[in-house]
């Protein structure tokens, strides 16, 4: 009796288990970004964590924050820009003054982890080659989004135990808010991620949702001192607020953030399932690059013009909103001696009225370093994607190629700046000429994160993402070293702290030059060590 052999059954890479490879990919995600997550999850945490000292040295006193609460709900313009004061307690301020922006930098943290691992990973095309192997159709998303869960998981801890002094209800009730919050963008990143053919509207797309959310925010907190209006409850910015952690706490609003959560999984992973790899359902025009495409520098442009009008239209907003509030801002510190020293110490001493200005442009100058770093890392995307190879394969040089996206870098820069500026202005209603002056002074210092962000690239092409650590770290220097009253070392080694503090202190050509030349020094490095390499593919 002879045996028969049956026909072996073919199988699917990953099998039938969908899931297959999840904890590798986990692994694989977290070590990619051992650096970019460790150093946002500092920069929001430290700006929480050290606010209840400095909020305690400016209103010691019931008498000073009864106060405070009382010219807040007074000033629609402050509400939108911060969100009302709920309860005078340390704690209750400490939500109020860094809840919204704390969620805001936790959403941008969650987009570009969820987008990095989803449709960076398609672009590549090593999602491809991972999905060949024993890994699962939903492997990948789930790995990007317990990587977001994380991140924000840690968040929440940290702000939670750091807060548990003030009261462990309210610590942990806020920290649980702010970690919704940055799950909540997490689950739009998964959807864009599906919807768009490329990382770059995946996050342009998931960066919109983010700033409709807070506009929504900002409009419901100016109509009332409250934050209960209907425009705040649209928002996940809103739910935050709403939590009111140390002010009475509404537990059942967590259940929202874990509602949303759910439902936007469910919708990524049936439009995941409904598409192939590298495909989306909003899909590119196809078209030769002739015309208007037909150089380097104009391929460039159109392929980051979308995230320049973006980040134009929301720093001229920016810059309106920043500009009506500080007058109304600087009567809140004119009487107070350590809210006196801490705009100083941003903004110079040259009257509360200029800090104050000063200080505010200088915040938003920080806001466009990040700009500039996703500018350029926009070189590593299309080098590391293969889309660079067939350009360069052609009579463009390498340098030719690369100055395109940079002469959209950090030109782009110079111009959010200006604009910022003419945002200032038409908020204060007046004053072009120092507000413009005060912002436009920052772009040596912004050109000098870009030039690292090209250093970076030239040297170690597959650790260019670090440019976005020497972002945080510039933007935890500025934004929580003067509070903290960290040494001048330590603030001197952001390029931010070299720069006049216009528009009340005198004009210095010094600084301004030579962080100029290194900028110069920088990028002429980064581009010298491109062209010497092989190409990152």
């Amino acid at each position: 009796m002879t045996a028969t052999a049956l026909p072996a059954t073919p199988v699917r890479p990953g099998g039938t288990r969908p899931y297959a490879g999840t904890v590798t990919l986990l692994r694989f995600a977290l070590r990619r970004d051992r650096v970019l997550i460790p150093v946002w999850i500092a920069v929001i945490a430290l700006m929480v964590l050290s606010m209840p000292n400095t909020l305690e040295s400016l209103y010691g006193t019931p008498a000073a924050r009864a106060d405070l609460m009382r010219q807040m709900a007074a000033n629609a313009s402050l509400r939108a820009m911060v969100g009302p004061v709920l309860d005078d307690s340390l704690g209750a301020l400490t939500a109020w003054r860094t809840g919204v922006y704390a969620g805001v930098l936790a959403g941008v943290l969650s987009l570009l982890v969820v987008v990095r691992h989803t449709r960076d990973e398609e672009e590549s095309g090593r999602q491809e080659l991972l999905s060949s192997g024993a890994v699962g159709r939903r492997a990948p998303l789930t790995a990007a989004l317990l990587t977001a869960a994380v991140a924000n998981g840690v968040l929440a801890l940290l702000i939670t135990a750091g807060l548990a002094r003030l009261g462990a209800a309210g610590a942990a009730a806020f920290g649980l808010a702010v970690g919704g919050t940055g799950l909540v963008v997490a689950g739009s990143a998964a959807v864009a991620a599906q919807l768009t053919e490329s990382a770059r509207l995946a996050r342009g797309l998931t960066a919109a949702v983010l700033g409709a959310a807070f506009a929504l925010r900002a409009a419901g907190d100016a109509s009332g001192a409250s934050g209960s209006s209907v425009p705040a409850w649209l928002s996940p910015l809103g739910w935050l607020e709403n939590v009111r952690a140390f002010a009475g706490e509404r537990w059942w609003v967590l259940l929202l953030f874990a509602a949303a959560v759910p439902l936007q999984a469910v919708a990524a992973y049936a439009l995941a399932g409904r598409r192939d790899s590298g495909l989306s359902f909003l899909p590119t025009r196809p078209g030769p690059a002739t015309g208007r495409l037909g150089t380097a520098g104009a391929l460039a442009w159109r392929l980051q013009r979308g995230a320049v009008l973006g980040w134009s239209a929301a720093l001229l907003a920016a810059g309106a909103v920043y500009g009506a509030v500080s007058t109304g801002a600087a009567g809140l510190v004119k009487d107070n001696a350590r809210a006196r020293e801490i705009f100083e110490r941003m903004g110079g001493r040259s009257g509360v009225d200029d800090a104050l200005l000063s200080s505010l442009t200088g915040m938003l100058g920080l806001v466009v370093a990040l700009y500039v770093v996703q500018s350029v890392l926009r070189l590593s995307a299309e080098e590391s994607s293969g889309r660079a190879e067939p350009v360069l394969a052609a009579a463009v040089g390498r340098l030719r190629w690369a100055a395109g996206h940079l002469v959209i870098a950090f030109g782009g820069a110079a111009l959010l700046l200006l604009l910022t500026g003419l945002g200032f202005a038409a908020g204060r209603r007046g004053d072009t000429g120092p507000v413009l002056a005060a912002c436009l002074v920052q772009i040596p210092a912004v050109w000098v994160v870009g030039g690292i962000a090209v250093l970076l690239h030239g040297v170690l092409p597959r650790g260019a993402a670090a440019a976005w650590g020497a972002a945080g770290a510039v933007l935890l220097l500025g934004w929580v070293g003067p509070a903290l009253d960290a040494p001048r070392l330590l603030l001197d080694l952001s390029p931010f702290a070299h720069l006049p503090r216009l528009p009340g202190a005198p004009m210095h050509w010094r600084p301004v030059l030579t962080l100029t030349a290194v900028a110069a020094a920088l990028v002429c490095t980064g581009l010298a060590a491109l062209r010497r390499r092989d190409l990152a593919g």
